[in-house]
């Protein structure tokens, strides 16, 4: 296994957090690489700790998951040199108590960076939610006004062309002239 990196910005650290299932997440690998210890370390600390990784706060990722994240990420085939099970997915609250499992030094103080670049995510994704909410409400705003303003022209138009060609209206018939009985 490589070395860890020992200078890690937390843009590269967000670069290592992908969302999966809606929850923001590491996986196993990449929180091994950063703790300084391999994956089969951090995934044997984890099953012997198995009662403090509830679902949300760990889970192994599904086929397909793994697969589009393959692409995603370029991890090579297992016939290729690349990892032959699928990986664990650890959240914020999971990386960090991984840190506590693994109990390492560097594993202690990489888990404080891991929480900063978990908390920038998701402050950068709150605010684009925030605008997503606010452009579809300008988006029923705008559709309501121009179903207004659609029905205003209709009926400016239809006035018009009344004064250019006015409709036909049933005439009474002359009165005649002469003799009434």
């Amino acid at each position: 296994m490589p070395k860890p990196p020992n200078k890690l910005s937390a843009d590269q650290l967000g670069q290592l957090i992908y969302e999966i299932r809606g929850q923001r997440v590491m996986l196993d690998s990449d929180l091994a690489a950063i703790y300084g210890v391999e994956t089969k370390a951090l995934n044997r600390a984890v099953k012997r700790n198995r009662d403090r990784f509830p679902k949300d706060f760990m889970f192994q990722i599904s086929s397909n998951e793994w697969k589009n994240l393959k692409y995603q990420i370029g991890t090579s085939s297992p016939g290729h040199g690349g990892r032959r099970a699928k990986p664990y997915a650890f959240s914020e609250h999971g990386a960090i108590m991984a840190a506590n499992v693994l109990n390492s030094q560097r594993a202690v103080q990489m888990s404080v960076f891991v929480v900063r670049a978990f908390l920038k995510m998701r402050s950068l994704l709150g605010d684009k939610r925030e605008l997503a909410q606010k452009l579809v409400l300008l988006e029923k705003d705008l559709k309501k006004r121009l179903d207004v303003h659609e029905a205003v022209i209709v009926t400016i138009l239809q006035r018009v062309m009344d004064i250019i060609d006015p409709p036909l209206t049933p005439q009474s018939p002359k009165p005649r002239i002469g003799f009434k009985p």
